[in-house]
């Protein structure tokens, strides 16, 4: 099963939620309406919390994780995603704050402590090191992830296309278990 307790910690789904049976979450994880998470994800709320917003995708083998808390970090970082976010394939986030309606490039790192405020595009491969912020209406690109340039209106309006197909797409993968 994709979905799985840790120490009493179960993951709780909202709405229409599709998580792909060949994906793990697992712990303190909330799922807002019409997420998706795809084939070979990684989900893994097991030492710190994992919230994520409404109508976000999570791509085929993205890992999702957290900071734990520590001497050398305490109270930790839990990791925090918003509404209308896509994260491409293989993303890796750990223990950061996304806001509302990004793209995450596919193979793209965004580490701990980072905070990624809304519209906000980074590109495939980038990196965004311990404790950056990314600031609203860029296109982040690079390692370390630098502002390449403000982001047209056209991307603008990518952001609610890109995160209203992948709804269409989890309500067939839905359908298709009903009917299965």
């Amino acid at each position: 099963m994709a979905i799985r307790t840790f120490q009493g910690q179960t993951p709780q789904l909202g709405e229409r939620v599709y998580v792909d049976p060949a994906s793990v979450v697992l712990g303190d994880v909330v799922l807002g309406d019409d997420c998706s998470v795809w084939p070979m994800t990684v989900v893994r709320g097991d030492m710190h919390r994992i919230r994520i917003g409404a109508r976000t995708s999570v791509q085929d083998g993205s890992v999702l994780h957290i900071t734990h808390a520590s001497d050398f970090n305490p109270g930790g970082h839990p990791l925090t995603i918003g509404d209308d976010v896509t994260i491409g394939h293989k993303a890796l986030l750990h223990g950061c704050t996304l806001g509302n309606r990004i793209l995450v490039g596919m193979g793209s790192i965004i580490m701990d402590g980072a905070l990624v405020e809304d519209e906000v595009i980074i590109a495939a491969g980038a990196v965004v090191t311990p404790g950056k912020t990314l600031a609203s209406g860029h296109v982040y690109a690079g390692n370390p992830a630098k502002p390449l340039r403000e982001l047209k209106e056209s991307e603008r309006e990518f952001f609610a296309y890109t995160a209203g197909n992948y709804v269409k797409l989890k309500d067939q993968y839905l359908a298709d278990e009903q009917q299965g």
